[in-house]
């Protein structure tokens, strides 16, 4: 069975009976902050199966930000503020990653192979930009043009987590602020998480300036909003526990980022 996607392209890669390709939490809300969380599920749709991967692999960070999605929405709930959150595993289409880049739909990271994205036709890949891709993409677009009509331009934060371990190496950082262009909104995030104890990287253990990172590039950056990529560690929140105690220092600090960037509009409250 077919239907749409956002663009009106028919396709089938998900059933009716699926979440759809995101989710907007808090709407409606009007304070100027946007949350985003392209690594938020680690779904598969069940028209591609289990993508030839183990249990472990499907839960891995290689298909999911562990702990992001529960941070973004721990967030938006305590600051009553709007978040586009992604349904769907990273491994399907890597939303923060241009489409044509090799690592938009991996093959192979970490020691693990990825059997589903072996030999995509470009017809296989157009599929999947279409049904989700695209419509979270879309989704993004429109809350930074509702948010920016209601008042100041939001203030864009996109929440991501890494892994403690990569290829054999140990990660020292506990969180990561990346940034290119916008160091006002960077000083805010490092000084916060820093006078919280946390040892946090300035673009590390990635970089905001680097070209993966498209959904701050395509949405924040082209239209001059203060933005800023987030990164923390993923042992500090893989459990509900750990979530709430990150979402209180977040809080804190998105609650204080209306005033120290001088954006006109209503308070948060801390």
């Amino acid at each position: 069975m077919t239907r749409e996607s956002h663009a009106g392209i028919v396709h089938a890669l998900l059933s009716p009976n699926e979440p759809g390709p995101f989710r907007v939490l808090n709407p409606l809300a009007e304070l100027p902050i946007l949350l985003v969380c392209d690594h938020a599920s680690h779904r598969f749709p069940e028209s591609l199966g289990d993508m030839g991967l183990d249990p472990f692999a499907r839960r891995c960070h290689l298909a999911v930000d562990i702990g992001a999605g529960p941070l973004t929405e721990s967030l938006a709930q305590s600051l009553g503020v709007t978040a586009v959150v992604h349904n769907y595993s990273r491994l399907v289409v890597d939303c923060n990653r241009e489409l044509m880049d090799p690592s938009a739909f991996l093959q192979y990271g970490d020691g693990i192979l990825v059997p589903g994205n072996r030999n995509l036709r470009q017809a296989d890949k157009d599929l999947r930009a279409s049904a989700l891709y695209w419509p979270y993409h879309c989704a993004v677009d429109e809350q930074v043009q509702r948010l920016a009509k209601a008042g100041p331009p939001p203030a864009f934060i996109s929440i991501h987590s890494f892994t403690p371990v990569l290829n054999g190496e140990s990660r020292a950082w506990e969180m990561g602020v990346l940034w290119d262009k916008d160091e006002k909104t960077r000083v805010v995030f490092l000084e916060g998480l820093r006078d919280a104890g946390y040892k946090v990287g300035d673009n590390e253990p990635y970089s905001g300036k680097a070209p993966q990172d498209f959904t701050i590039d395509h949405h924040a950056e082209e239209h001059g909003l203060p933005h800023i990529g987030i990164e923390i560690r993923q042992d500090l929140i893989d459990d509900a526990v750990g979530v709430a105690e990150v979402a209180k220092v977040m809080h804190s600090i998105i609650a204080s980022i209306p005033e120290r960037l001088e954006m006109k509009g209503r308070r948060i409250t801390a």
